[in-house]
């Protein structure tokens, strides 16, 4: 069911094909899913048929053929390709409004355009280094996971942006256990999954082949594994990576989580490297982004593909009916005291 309140979309760099795609969106999707693009009007594509709106509600109300945009005037203009550093402290004012707007209950769930980290700390000293980071910051968490979905893979990094030499030390039993129970957790209520299916990626080759390749799996994962498949946990694993993936496995489980970024994106990108999503649990609201870059060498040209970004709002559109419903339901609970309502 389609939440009552619109996706704040922010506009992520201006000089990207963040402005352009959000305009191919729209017509793609229309009113069968609400939106308010959040940026300056001005850094749209010339001839973009728009509507101001002051709030977001405003936005329902919306021709289907034209874009809803909350206004948040920069200080410069939008080159293609260019990428303006006085810009760089709008576009960060932007993600802190679609936060505030989202956790004031103005928005069902927040989708950011891509942004350039470098551009960011370049031109406004931003200390974080990407947009999930800052929305931890923002929201007040100390860890959040990143996960990349699409329909027929979800997979989870343990381990994100360090050097492949970095990882076996970074990888600790602490955090690969609070990834996953964030990962349950998200799944759960934000994608309505009741008793989640995880499969865990080995460190080494072949899962270590019994400490022949590598001990992290007796040192670390297994241990870990083992304890949480005591309190309940479907988890099956250390798994060989090269042979958790191909279609019939995928059957198994409802999320793979993987020990370090290429081990993870390497097979959702090659199953659906357009419409790949890019989701952060363990936020006290719902976000998700296309999974990928601001494409400077293409922006202006029409050749952004959009596709991405539909995925990521018509996924931010389920997860946001999925998290009203656990909580309608956790809310019922809670007023009757029944026991059987939280199973």
């Amino acid at each position: 069911m389609t939440p009552l309140r619109p996706i704040a979309l922010t506009c992520g760099d201006p000089s990207g094909v963040g402005p352009e795609i959000a305009v191919a969106a729209r017509a793609a999707l229309g009113n069968a899913l609400p939106l308010v693009w959040i940026g300056d009007p001005g850094h749209l594509p010339p001839g973009t048929r728009l509507c101001l709106v002051e709030n977001p509600a405003q936005a329902l109300a919306v021709a289907a053929d034209h874009l809803p945009v909350l206004p948040h005037r920069f200080a410069a203009a939008a080159v293609p390709g260019r990428p303006h550093p006085e810009n760089a402290r709008g576009v960060i004012e932007v993600i802190a409004r679609a936060v505030d707007l989202v956790q004031a209950g103005h928005a069902s769930a927040v989708c950011t355009a891509p942004i350039s980290k470098v551009d960011l700390k370049r031109g406004a000293g931003f200390a974080f280094p990407g947009h999930t980071e800052f929305l931890a910051h923002l929201a007040g968490v100390d860890r959040v996971v990143m996960m990349l979905a699409c329909p027929e893979l979800r997979v989870v990094p343990v381990t994100i942006h360090l050097p492949l030499a970095e990882v076996p030390a970074a990888l600790t039993p602490d955090l690969l256990e609070a990834t996953i129970r964030l990962t349950v957790a998200g799944l759960i209520r934000d994608f309505g999954i009741a008793a989640p299916r995880l499969a865990v990626c080995g460190l080494n080759p072949h899962a270590g082949e019994g400490g022949a390749m590598g001990s992290e799996e007796i040192t670390v994962i297994a241990p870990v594994l083992d304890r949480l498949r005591a309190e309940g946990l479907t988890i099956a694993g250390p798994l060989s990576a090269d042979t958790m993936f191909h279609a019939g496995m995928r059957q198994t489980y409802d999320t793979a989580v993987a020990m370090y970024h290429d081990q993870a994106l390497i097979p959702i990108k090659t199953i659906d490297f357009a419409g790949g999503v890019n989701v952060t649990l363990g936020l006290p609201f719902i976000r998700t982004s296309p999974d990928h870059g601001t494409a400077f060498d293409i922006a202006g040209r029409g050749r952004a593909d959009p596709t991405s970004l539909i995925a990521a709002l018509r996924m931010a559109n389920l997860m946001a009916g999925a998290r009203a419903a656990a909580e309608q339901q956790e809310a019922w609970r809670r007023s009757t005291g029944c026991r059987r309502c939280a199973r």
